[in-house]
């Protein structure tokens, strides 16, 4: 699966926001956006006008970036969001957060999304007792996610969770994390995506 694999604190910095791609480092004091608060590159610190056009695409950039898809896969996320019965926009988030990659990350289990997809493709986390090792598979209400691992890693895993214990878990998880498992209670709704986003630009942009 092709991915990025460039330096990921450039693009928070190009973004001006914390994406949380690179786990603890993102809260401590070596953050590249708190260091190095303008855009990467021999002209990031000039101030330039946008356009339209050009705030719609940071915010589709900036979305893309948070979950870690590339435009292929973020167009086809938004072709199924426009045929969903509801508001685009918020369908669209909706499919992002039941990716899953994003549930281990909501979880509390990874410290990123990309160690969460890591988890995923080496073969450890189950859905319903079957494997799944696709990072992009859509989760549905109802089901039961679980991370199976040694003991060795189990207690690591547990030991992610504590230190991660003051990032809210979103309420459509139940979360059990002494078991490593969480049952998809409900839905996602636009609330729980606990990021600056504004999806009505990105709706617009494909709409041109």
């Amino acid at each position: 699966m092709a991915r990025n694999t460039g330096p990921s604190c450039r693009l928070c910095r190009r973004e001006g926001l914390k994406l949380f791609l690179k786990g603890s480092r993102c809260v401590s004091d070596k953050c590249a956006v708190s260091r190095r608060g303008t855009a990467p590159g021999q002209h990031g610190q000039m101030r330039k006008k946008e356009s339209n056009y050009g705030i719609q695409l940071r915010e589709k950039q900036k979305v893309k970036r948070i979950y870690g898809v590339l435009e292929r896969q973020f167009r086809h996320y938004f072709q199924m969001a426009e045929r969903s019965k509801g508001v685009t926009g918020v369908m669209l988030l909706q499919l992002l957060e039941r990716r899953l990659d994003n549930v281990i990350f909501r979880m509390n289990l990874a410290g990123s999304r990309s160690e969460a997809r890591q988890l995923v493709q080496h073969g450890l986390v189950r859905v319903n007792s079957k494997r799944v090792d696709i990072p992009a598979y859509t989760v549905r209400a109802g089901q039961e996610i679980s991370v199976t691992v040694k003991d060795k890693a189990a207690k690591a895993l547990r030991e992610r969770f504590e230190s991660l214990k003051d990032r809210a878990i979103p309420k459509w998880l139940e979360v059990d994390p002494q078991n490593l498992k969480a049952k998809v209670a409900a839905m996602p709704t636009r609330e729980d995506v606990g990021f600056p986003i504004q999806e009505q630009l990105i709706v617009e942009l494909y709409s041109k």
